[in-house]
């Protein structure tokens, strides 16, 4: 059978920035180890593949696949489906509103357009699961996998830590953009110490504040087949959830511009929110601008 897909630069308004997404737009009838292949196939950090919903009154039915693994939850190719998904209109016969729901293994994503007149521009997600937090790590699990010194880990706010609102990473704040660019993941480290607290993923940031940035990242995963990620929206939604959390205020929305992905050639930009209520975070949200790259057809 002849299946379609469309490639994708995610968190970028030009082509070859931002993280590229493979979205393979008819996959019914395909098997996991068959999705698996083709992830493989194009060696992306994640292909999706978009199947009719469960439920008539969602979308469709999304699984997310890096070169190695099945994901539960991803921010960048659910921000990227829906933009494909979009600029065609309808998916399986029906229109698509200005909102629309993916079914996932981590639950129902919810998705709202980003849009300049009449045409489509990116999209933004709804996080499926609440912000859970995990076990502090040692810093020097994180020093020794990203080639630094335990010096440059920053635990004045806190810890390095587990935290997932879908996907569990381990995040740890650098104190200097001169430590967030000298990271280097060790595989060797990777494979000895990881999954750690149900993460397969080492998250860095550094707060910044220049030029109407707030944080920057990068995002490593040599287990998942994913050496490092230029994009990783699963992880940044879930850390503006730990950094409202973190705010002494019982109240607050939090909005932070992440910029991922310069040390490797392919800057992003990701608009992250997150809103606390009553001591608790109770929603957050990333997207970002799109653009079209590829399309052709797969015949299997």
């Amino acid at each position: 059978m002849r299946r379609e897909f469309v490639t994708v630069d995610v968190f970028a308004d030009r082509r070859f920035g931002g993280n590229p997404l493979a979205v393979v737009l008819n996959a019914d009838g395909l098997s996991p180890d068959e999705m698996q292949a083709i992830a493989g196939e194009f060696n992306l950090s994640e292909t999706t593949f978009v199947l009719p919903p469960a439920d008539a009154a969602h979308t469709a039915a999304v699984r997310i696949f890096t070169p190695r693994a099945e994901l539960p939850f991803a921010g960048h190719p659910n921000v990227g489906t829906a933009f494909a998904l979009g600029r065609r209109g309808s998916v399986f016969g029906r229109a698509l509103g200005e909102t629309i729901v993916f079914e996932e293994k981590a639950g129902l994503v919810p998705l709202e357009f980003l849009r300049e007149g009449a045409d489509i521009l990116g999209a933004r997600l709804t996080a499926p699961q609440p912000l859970a937090r995990g076990a502090e790590i040692g810093g020097d699990i994180v020093a020794q996998a990203c080639s630094l010194a335990a010096d440059d880990i920053e635990t004045r706010h806190h810890a390095p830590c587990i935290a997932s609102c879908g996907t569990a990473f381990l995040f740890a704040e650098l104190k200097t953009r001169r430590a967030l660019a000298a990271a280097h993941p060790r595989a060797e480290v990777f494979a000895r110490e990881f999954p750690v607290g149900g993460a397969t993923g080492l998250h860095l940031y550094v707060r910044d504040g220049a030029g109407g940035v707030d944080i920057r990242a990068r995002m490593f995963a040599p287990l998942a087949g994913v050496p490092e990620d230029p994009a990783t929206g699963s992880a940044n939604v879930a850390l503006a959830g730990l950094l409202a959390s973190l705010r002494p205020e019982a109240d607050v929305r939090l909005r932070l511009r992440i910029v991922q992905g310069v040390e490797m050639g392919r800057p992003s930009l990701l608009d992250a929110d997150a809103e606390k209520q009553g001591g608790q975070v109770v929603t957050m949200h990333i997207g970002g601008r799109c653009v079209p790259v590829m399309s052709g057809t797969i015949d299997i």
